[in-house]
């Protein structure tokens, strides 16, 4: 039977097989989804902002798109993975809020989205499949056994990516 963790807002975490990894309540945060094709490790981080350039020295790393995804990236590779076997996939950035002005500084959920991908792209790591945008939250699992990201949504149902 696998081992359920839960990832909290602004963590990460990586397991072995058998495990599944999840995390609640993505609004316009994101939830990165790591899964390595050989080894069949997985590691998940819900990351807040796009990037840690406007943190004091005492924010937590995996609150940040870049510094998480690199961190990430490194416990996975602690736990034995190859960075060429690792895909992912990605979840969340809604636009939780309508907002009168058009201010891009408030598009969060987009702006993560995009620091994500390019993070992720910085890496050479392929996201295969997301499921980002819209104005709803969502909770996210990802199994171990074939790196499925089960996606829960209220009012869209679930969805397997």
């Amino acid at each position: 039977m696998a081992e359920i963790i839960k990832v909290g807002m602004a963590e990460l975490k990586v397991s072995r097989h058998p495990s599944i990894l999840t995390t609640l309540g993505l609004g316009s945060c994101i939830g990165i989804a790591l899964y390595d094709r050989i080894k069949k490790n997985i590691g998940m981080a819900h990351i807040m902002l796009p990037s840690s350039s406007i943190a004091t020295a005492s924010s937590n790393r995996a609150k940040f798109a870049d510094t998480g995804i690199h961190d990430l990236i490194e416990e996975m590779r602690r736990c034995g993975s190859d960075i060429r076997d690792i895909v992912a996939k990605i979840a969340g950035g809604a636009q939780m809020f309508a907002f009168a002005t058009q201010n891009e500084s408030m598009k969060i959920g987009q702006r993560n989205a995009e620091a994500t991908r390019a993070v992720l792209a910085g890496f050479r790591i392929p996201i295969i499949a997301e499921d980002t945008g819209g104005n709803y939250g969502r909770t996210i699992e990802l199994s171990s056994e074939d790196g499925s990201l089960k996606v829960k949504t209220i009012g869209f149902g679930i969805k397997y990516l």
